[in-house]
């Protein structure tokens, strides 16, 4: 057997030990060098369009349920001043439940924006919240009919269904989006009427409107359902949260499957950490203050950076081809 040490070096050695001595000599430099002046790179929260995004500390405040957009000391940005409308939901209805603040306002917006009345579903009648979203829905020159209910009441539902559709003569677009959320340590703080009023508020939920909207969906409507990063990965704190969120997204891709011989499109979106009132609303001051800074784009995101995917799937000028899916929108890569 031939000794390979004594082997001629055919060139490909003394080129890696070049390459390795080269690289060896970059990563000194970089650890000596500020972050900040490497290729332009800056500290802080991710930025990848010319509009800087808050990124931590954000403010340390913690709200009383349900949380108030109002209330909250840095206000969520969701008027999305860069997206223009052009038409792609010109005179199309939708229910988005959770409407009135967060992403669900978010959506209402922009729903408007591209020609569509939007009917707000939430839950306290005294609500500023969804008085405000009305005022900015209308002045997108769309009507918008407010509902105040619990969607874990299916009559409510069923209801809210019938008076939109008996307001506009049609519905074409569910939002599922309402959802109740609250941490825990540890499985044993977890009660059985907790529990349930997690999963009534979020799965039921969801169950409830869509049974409710689906007599008067033809073909080309579409459901769009919030699901959750939790749903996709868990998270140790939100046991019950989480285990509604993975339920959502099965749940959507079984519709999407059971409608799909009628035309009628079923999809989620699974947000990452999203500044609205339900995280303040939920967590302590302390951990409200990180909230977002372990995702790659070390900040959560504002609504207005979701809800143009929820104009996406409701299209059907954008994606006729698209149902059963689950679109992860989570500031982080790979997820």
């Amino acid at each position: 057997m031939a000794d390979l040490k004594n082997q001629p070096d055919s060139g490909a050695g003394s080129m890696q030990r070049d390459i390795q001595q080269r690289q060896d000599q970059s990563d000194a430099r970089s650890k000596q060098a500020p972050r900040s002046s490497q290729l332009g790179e800056r500290q802080g929260p991710v930025q990848t369009t010319q509009h800087d995004y808050p990124g931590t500390p954000l403010p340390a405040q913690h709200l009383e349920k349900p949380g108030l957009e109002a209330d909250m000391q840095l206000k969520p940005e969701f008027l999305a001043p860069a997206y223009c409308g052009s038409g792609k939901l010109d005179g199309m209805v939708a229910i988005v439940t959770g409407g009135d603040s967060g992403i669900g306002r978010a959506v209402a917006v922009l729903y408007a924006r591209e020609g569509a009345d939007v009917a707000i579903v939430y839950l306290n009648e005294e609500n500023e919240d969804a008085n405000d979203t009305k005022r900015y829905v209308e002045a997108e020159g769309q009507s918008c009919l407010l509902l105040p209910g619990d969607v874990r009441d299916p009559a409510f539902c069923r209801d809210a269904a019938e008076q939109v559709h008996e307001r506009f003569g049609r519905l074409d677009i569910l939002v599922n989006n309402a959802a109740f959320q609250e941490h825990a340590q540890s499985l044993t703080d977890l009660t059985e009427e907790r529990f349930d009023l997690t999963m009534k508020t979020n799965v039921y939920g969801y169950f409830h409107m869509a049974k409710a909207v689906l007599p008067y969906l033809k073909r080309g409507a579409a459901i769009i359902n919030t699901g959750s990063v939790t749903g996709l990965k868990g998270s140790k704190h939100l046991l019950d949260y989480s285990t509604t969120k993975g339920a959502i997204h099965a749940f959507t891709m079984s519709l999407a499957s059971n409608l799909l011989e009628h035309g009628i499109r079923v999809n989620a979106i699974a947000p990452g950490p999203v500044w609205t009132p339900l995280n303040p609303a939920d967590a302590p001051p302390d951990k409200v203050a990180q909230f977002g800074a372990s995702t790659d784009m070390q900040r959560p995101a504002q609504p207005q950076e979701l809800s143009p995917a929820y104009v996406f799937l409701a299209a059907p000028c954008c994606s006729s081809y698209i149902t059963g899916i689950v679109l992860p929108i989570t500031g982080s890569v790979g997820e």
